[in-house]
């Protein structure tokens, strides 16, 4: 068990996932957190992260920082995608190392599975196939991260591991169209939509997709449980480099976009533009494990759609009032 007033490294806390782990600890009585934003700590920095970890001397870091986008922003900006996530990950992990950190949890994704991995997606999938091509520089990045993890363990037998996480959405997630995952960018599109009388909304892709989807506070939760109760040999010793989370449960996307578009209101023509592509065609994580170790998720997709929603109308309303 760890102490309530553990120092404890969040990186990435201004981020969804970050800022839920941060507001998860906090709820769960963890009194000594610390984090920066990237105008405080450029995580690209060598240097300044081992400065950092130097002056803090955190006693557990979960690593959730790192670049993220939709299929577009990875297809358009793949040099950036891994060259500043392979910089983040290596700097923080390093450092941890130098500092002798007592636990480091990784975030990695589940995209960085091979593309036509076995369903459900089991850990041992993992490099057995090429990746999808989309989001093969960001994939690339990830997998590094999990490796480094691994290896400072088997080398140095240092208490890091790595897990991955589903498609993840909630309230605080990011609804810029230009590099949005698909549940903020369908909420947006169906929004905007109803609020302009629009009678048609086009999406991309066919619709056929079969996505898996968890709630940010879910995600929150489970690396708390995981913190407080697994160590890297709870991992290493199955055979494998990390672990998932996730519900194990998927839908089509045209049926993920019905349900967010009834959610909505949205009453008009939803199109598909199959010049767009896909991406992979299903990725439904196996979650057994995690399951057996003791956690599972508790928000049905429903419920959470709610709640983000309801925080994309507060944060237009924000945005309105400051105008």
């Amino acid at each position: 068990m760890i102490e309530k007033d553990s120092k404890i490294y969040i990186a990435g806390a201004t981020g969804l996932i970050g800022g839920a782990i941060k507001s998860s600890l906090e709820l769960g009585g963890y009194s000594n957190l610390i984090h920066r934003d990237s105008k405080e700590l450029d995580l690209i920095d060598q240097s300044a992260v081992r400065r950092f970890f130097t002056q803090e001397r955190p006693e557990l870091v979960v690593l959730s920082a790192g670049m993220v986008g939709g299929i577009l922003a990875n297809d358009t900006r793949r040099a950036e995608f891994i060259y500043k996530n392979l910089l983040i990950q290596a700097n923080v992990i390093h450092a941890a190392h130098e500092q002798a950190v007592k636990k480091l949890v990784f975030l990695g994704s589940s995209c960085i599975y091979p593309k036509f991995a076995t369903q459900p997606i089991r850990e041992e999938e993992l490099l057995s196939g090429p990746l999808e091509p989309t989001n093969e520089p960001y994939a690339v990045a990830k997998i590094a991260g999990i490796k480094l993890c691994e290896n400072y363990y088997r080398q140095y037998g240092s208490n890091f591991y790595s897990v991955l996480p589903t498609n993840i959405y909630g309230v605080n997630d990011n609804f810029d169209l230009q590099n949005s995952h698909v549940i903020p960018a369908l909420i947006r599109k169906f929004h905007e939509a109803r609020v302009r009388g629009s009678g048609k909304v086009v999406l991309w892709g066919t619709g056929s997709p079969r996505r898996e989807f968890l709630y940010v506070d879910d995600l929150a939760e489970a690396v708390i449980f995981l913190l407080e109760s697994i160590e890297s040999e709870d991992v290493y010793e199955q055979g494998i480099s990390h672990l998932n989370i996730g519900t194990g449960e998927d839908l089509e996307i045209r049926n993920l976009a019905k349900m967010v578009g009834e959610l909505i209101g949205y009453e008009g023509q939803i199109e598909y533009d199959a010049k767009y592509p896909d991406g992979t065609f299903r990725k439904r994580l196996d979650v057994t494990r995690i399951n057996r170790m003791g956690w599972k998720h508790s928000t049905p997709l429903a419920d959470g759609l709610k709640t983000t929603y309801e925080g994309y109308l507060g944060s237009q309303s924000q945005e309105l009032s400051s105008l």
